[in-house]
């Protein structure tokens, strides 16, 4: 049995057990954590998860390993809250849903033109009907980005090993980096958010796109935010979950393109796992909307020929750049007149 089945089967029995002892009880700490929406006049989507936890705790200077560690761990341990009837409110438009098997929902709103304001809006999620017990409205805040008719281009960016120093191809140093690290003691490449405002540019949305586990959304935004990266959605993917939260990167970034379609597109990402073969994909199939290709290089072996063939075989009006670093990707971007 491959690793991704044996960890599959080990959370649903994991799920299945923790489901079997809840029973119908009240939740303790039920609580609704809406992630970053975007939206525009096509529409609105909103993601986020029902948990039964306290709120984890935010990361302090000095902090020890062990404040770090237990901090991770209580991302992963979660207690998801199946079938929790939920109201979302995006300007003055208003659906409701239920969370999955998993505690995930997804919503689609369709707010009337005008009504949405750049760059953000805000909106709720509130417990619309009673749910084992609990009968308070429980709503929580969250923010939708909008990008203006400012804007002249969008940023759609991985996140490990393009912003952030992870060392995905190092398995250890993965894990380690993940339990050990917070948002204030993990590192960026040099450069890169000084790169990311310059694109930006006030005014052009940055969304992030990765594999990483939805578990991580609330250290990256805090990341995002103490580094100074532009902020935006944090669009993830639950590795053994249900349709809502296992969406695979190339549809979130399918999208980000079909709910901007005013909107062109650089795509920057890494050389460590599948981002030129997924970029790739997307700017063959959405002809005249991918402004360029930025590929970081981090591979172990960078013989391997992984991102060559690619490269090797790219025919389309589309620079495709292998980047030694953030310095080649803004001399590139600067040539071009994206900068």
């Amino acid at each position: 049995m491959s690793a991704s089945r044996w960890a599959h089967r080990l959370e649903q029995t994991w799920d299945g057990a923790r489901l079997r002892r809840a029973g119908s009880r009240m939740p303790v700490d039920l609580r609704i954590e809406p992630y970053i929406g975007h939206g525009s006049d096509q529409g609105v989507v909103v993601r986020g998860r029902v948990l039964d936890d306290p709120i984890p705790t935010e990361a302090v200077q000095g902090e020890g390993v062990g404040a770090a560690v237990r901090r991770t761990v209580q991302r992963f341990l979660t207690d998801d809250l199946p079938g929790v009837p939920l109201r979302v409110t995006v300007a003055g438009t208003t659906v409701e849903t239920v969370t999955d098997a998993d505690g995930y929902f997804r919503v689609c709103l369709e707010p009337a033109p005008g009504q949405l304001t750049a760059p953000w809006t805000s909106g709720t999620v509130e417990l619309a009907d009673e749910y084992r017990g609990v009968t308070e409205p429980k709503s929580t805040p969250f923010e939708v980005l909008v990008p203006g008719h400012d804007a002249t281009f969008g940023i759609i960016s991985d996140v490990d090993d393009t912003i952030l120093e992870t060392g995905v191809q190092r398995v250890g140093q993965m894990i380690r980096r993940t339990l050990t690290g917070s948002a204030l003691t993990r590192t960026p490449f040099p450069g890169a958010a000084e790169l990311y405002g310059d694109l930006a540019a006030g005014a052009n949305p940055v969304f992030y796109v990765s594999s990483s586990p939805w578990n991580l959304h609330s250290f990256l935004v805090a990341f995002i935010r103490h580094r100074a990266f532009p902020m935006g959605p944090v669009l993830l993917c639950d590795l053994f979950g249900t349709a809502s939260g296992r969406e695979q990167k190339p549809v979130r970034i399918q999208e980000v393109l079909d709910l901007h379609p005013r909107l062109r597109f650089v795509l920057i990402g890494d050389s460590g796992e599948k981002d030129p073969e997924i970029y790739a994909t997307v700017a063959r199939a959405n002809p005249g909307r991918i402004l360029a290709i930025y590929i970081r290089e981090v591979r172990l072996d960078p013989g391997d020929g992984r991102v060559e063939e690619v490269s090797g075989t790219w025919t389309e009006d589309v620079p495709f750049v292998l980047a030694a670093d953030t310095d080649a990707v803004r001399r590139h971007a600067v040539a071009v007149g994206l900068l």
